[in-house]
């Protein structure tokens, strides 16, 4: 049973970079086998169950806000991004210790650079009229910006933000591995190649918080935070001219997002409490959308919280909340209980923080969360801090039987 969750594990990792058919066949399989095992009591005392409160209560409130929309059946279909949350679950009883939550992270990062080299490629042989049929069709369609094996650049860059966060930690003084330098790096000019700026910016709300917790690494995040923001001005035009639109209000994309939060907010004030049930924004968005917007009818108003705000209400966004709340109160304290001799653990637990912060910062201006590929590394990473749990209880175990 070992073996072969260890394998669907790893097809579940090589699905995040490669193939949403995979990682969910695969996420499937991995709930299976861990509702098998949750048959034998001594399993289920030993199991770790990471933010089941907060979760419980996100999932309630959605449920809540899906049967008081006046549209129950459409709204609990669109609220099966709620079943992808079990690869927190899954992937925290498969990383029994720090070990194979480093293992875990070393296939992440291949996945991730082996999807950002398929973008590179994908980007830099893009041809100026899109091949007719076949393979090329598929692989070449919105070739303009890097998107690897997804539907949409914007995926991309999610699943690719999360990975080099997470990693991060392999690259600084203090836990610098020679291997993954070329791999962090390709996967890095991978998410350039996106031009999706909240990823960008998320990456650097990443690397700022690992700055407090690495101090053997700090003057290297720094020079990094530093330097980044000039190779994109004196990089290639279209890259250049793409970072300095982040900083023009009268930017199209800049503007638009505005008028739907605009738009959004006026939808939340109608139902405060438990908004317009998921999928909401989709049936409703047109009625609200402003006079001077081009864009008349959405799925999402390209923000999370929002989001979460319009279709759940105030409970929903509080629940919401309280999850991240409690993953942060949770792996910080842990960080701070671990001594500086356990790098690995340290490691695990600092990228998770990390790549949780890049993932809830892109979100400020893309709806990420209902992002199936990207919320599944998501949840995978966060996973990271109870698998380095596990090891120091361990070692705190075998000190008192010493």
């Amino acid at each position: 049973m070992i073996a072969l969750r260890r394998g669907l594990l790893a097809a579940f990792v090589v699905g995040l970079g490669f193939s949403i058919t995979l990682a969910e066949g695969a996420l499937i399989g991995l709930t299976l086998l861990w509702l098998w095992r949750l048959r034998d009591p001594g399993v289920r005392r030993g199991l770790a169950w990471p933010l089941w409160q907060p979760v419980l209560a996100f999932a309630a409130a959605t449920l809540l806000s899906a049967v008081a929309s006046g549209h129950v059946g459409a709204s609990v279909a669109a609220s099966k991004g709620l079943l992808l949350m079990a690869a927190l679950y899954v992937t925290a009883d498969a990383l029994e210790d720090a070990r194979e939550g480093d293992r875990f992270l070393s296939w992440l990062a291949l996945a991730a650079a082996g999807a950002a080299l398929a973008g590179l490629v994908q980007f830099a042989a893009c041809p100026p009229q899109q091949p007719a049929d076949g393979l090329a069709r598929w692989f070449f369609h919105r070739c303009d910006r890097a998107r690897a094996f997804f539907s949409i650049y914007m995926t991309l860059a999610g699943v690719l933000n999360i990975a080099l966060l997470a990693t991060l930690p392999r690259v600084l003084p203090g836990g610098f591995r020679a291997w993954s330098a070329p791999v962090w790096l390709l996967t890095a000019i991978g998410l350039a190649m996106t031009y999706t700026r909240g990823a960008w910016i998320g990456l650097g709300a990443g690397a700022a918080t690992l700055s407090p917790m690495n101090r053997r690494g700090r003057l290297a995040l720094l020079t990094g935070l530093v330097l980044l923001p000039v190779i994109f001005l004196v990089g290639p035009r279209d890259l250049s001219h793409r970072f300095r639109s982040m900083f023009d209000p009268d930017e199209a994309g800049i503007k638009e997002r505005v008028y739907m939060w605009r738009s959004g907010t006026a939808m939340w004030r109608e139902r405060p409490l438990l908004g317009w049930g998921p999928g909401g924004v989709k049936r409703e968005y047109s009625r609200y959308a402003l006079l001077e917007a081009l864009k008349r009818r959405t799925s999402h108003v390209h923000n999370t919280p929002l989001q979460i705000l319009v279709e759940r209400g105030v409970l929903g966004l509080a629940a919401w909340l309280a999850i991240w709340i409690a993953f942060y109160w949770r792996a910080i304290g842990l960080l701070r209980a671990l001594d500086a001799s356990r790098m690995r653990e340290r490691a695990l637990v600092a990228g998770s923080i990390a790549a949780v912060t890049g993932f809830l910062v892109a979100g400020l201006s893309e709806y990420n969360f209902d992002d199936s590929e990207v919320v599944m590394v998501a949840w995978a990473v966060m996973a990271l801090p109870w698998a380095a749990d596990r090891s120091l209880s361990a070692s705190r175990g075998s000190d008192v039987t010493t």
